[in-house]
């Protein structure tokens, strides 16, 4: 998502400057162009070398140095940048940045910087982080349109334990994914999302489920996320953690995601079904479990149907709100899930089947095909994560073409 962007980081004093060589190197094989400015003080905890190395381009650090690419490289490297990010930010940089001081390249830099998204995320002991004097600064830098990353709380190099410790490479990088990874289509909408495989108790120990994962579901909700939308992932069970900047509602049976899902579903403009979810449930479930010795050779589970959840929206479906179903099958696919698309109202399904090398359960890779009203589009073997955007990318074209009808 960061392939072909500028990313400009600008690394201040504080000990957990070591953790950006672990960002420089994530974005690296990103694909991203980083360019790095580090304060004076900043040099007393890594060595600029390890940037330059990491970036492939010399670590800028004063204003009047005569090898800089450039004598107003203060202005020139804001002015290029995708996305600006001040991390670790201390106590003095913001305070310089929230009051316009620009007496290094760091902050002439932070006072230059106009045009593109601005992040800092604060580093620093507790009591320094609490002060209310930083508190008013960092408030008056998000009055400003700066996105402050709140630091994590934790064990602390000082010995303390508090909020001031920089966030790990890996929450840096969403944070630069999510303000410039992707074209903002989806700002000031708001997206529904299921994942992850339903539950249905058969006694306290057991329960019918499935083999779904929630890496399609996840994928969808970060993808929509990063596009602007306001995310709500209803989660059943998932092998993979739910993503950061969604609200995420956890669920276990089916009857949980269509009480989750119903009474939010007027407001949202998108519905993206990717849960599986068991269409069958216990007639009945036993308060205790069920022993060998008492159920004989042949105990029979009586199931009963559980509440179609992509049915029931179909019928409710108000004017101008995009409906899209998934469909996995292990026979006559196309047939199956065109029948969905009509049967329930839906604007779009998506299809896979199961039998298909690639696709699936638990795999990182999916094969799809898109069911509309107007045609079929059948997709290649893609990441999930690529899958999620053509999805996004086919509901983003249906809308616009919806309103033009």
């Amino acid at each position: 998502m960061l392939r072909g962007k500028h990313v400009l980081l600008g690394i201040s004093g504080s000990i957990s400057a070591y953790k950006m060589a672990g960002l420089a190197s994530m974005l690296a094989k990103a694909g991203a162009d980083t360019r790095v400015i580090m304060t004076k003080n900043a040099c007393q905890f890594i060595s600029p070398v390890v940037f330059d190395t990491l970036t492939g381009h010399r670590t800028v650090l004063d204003d009047f140095d005569r090898t800089n690419d450039s004598p107003v490289e203060h202005i020139d490297l804001p002015r290029q940048a995708d996305v600006f990010l001040v991390a670790p930010a201390s106590a003095d940089i913001i305070a310089k940045a929230a009051n316009g001081i620009a007496d290094d390249m760091l902050s002439s830099a932070i006072v230059a910087a106009y045009s593109c998204p601005l992040l800092i995320s604060p580093a620093m002991n507790v009591h320094m982080f609490e002060n209310p004097a930083v508190q008013e600064n960092l408030r008056r830098l998000s009055d400003r349109g700066w996105q402050v990353v709140s630091p994590g709380s934790g064990f602390l190099a000082c010995g303390e334990t508090g909020s001031g410790r920089l966030p790990e490479p890996e929450e840096l990088f969403d944070w630069l994914e999510m303000t410039c990874g992707a074209e903002k289509d989806l700002r000031g909408k708001k997206v529904l999302v299921t994942a992850g495989a339903t539950r249905e108790a058969i006694d306290p120990v057991r329960f019918i489920t499935n083999h779904s994962t929630g890496k399609m579901g996840v994928a969808l909700a970060e993808a929509a996320a990063r596009r602007g939308a306001e995310v709500t992932l209803v989660a059943a069970d998932m092998r993979v953690e739910a993503p950061r900047f969604v609200n995420t509602v956890r669920v276990v049976s089916a009857e949980d995601m269509f009480q989750a899902v119903t009474s939010v579903s007027d407001a949202q403009d998108i519905i993206i079904m990717a849960a599986a979810v068991a269409d069958f449930r216990p007639e009945t479930v036993a308060d205790q479990k069920i022993k060998k010795k008492n159920a004989g050779d042949e105990n029979a589970l009586k199931l009963t149907r559980t509440r179609d959840i992509l049915a029931h929206l179909g019928s409710i479906k108000r004017e101008g709100q995009f409906l899209c179903g998934f469909a996995m099958e292990t026979e006559h696919l196309i047939e199956n899930a065109s029948e969905k698309l009509k049967k329930k109202n839906a604007d779009m399904i998506v299809a896979n089947s199961l039998r298909t090398a690639g696709a699936g359960f638990g795999t990182d890779t999916n094969i799809v095909t898109f069911l509309k009203p107007e045609g079929t589009t059948e997709l290649p073997i893609l990441q999930k994560s690529e899958v999620a955007d053509r999805i996004l990318d086919e509901i983003v074209k249906g809308r616009k073409n919806s309103i033009v009808d």
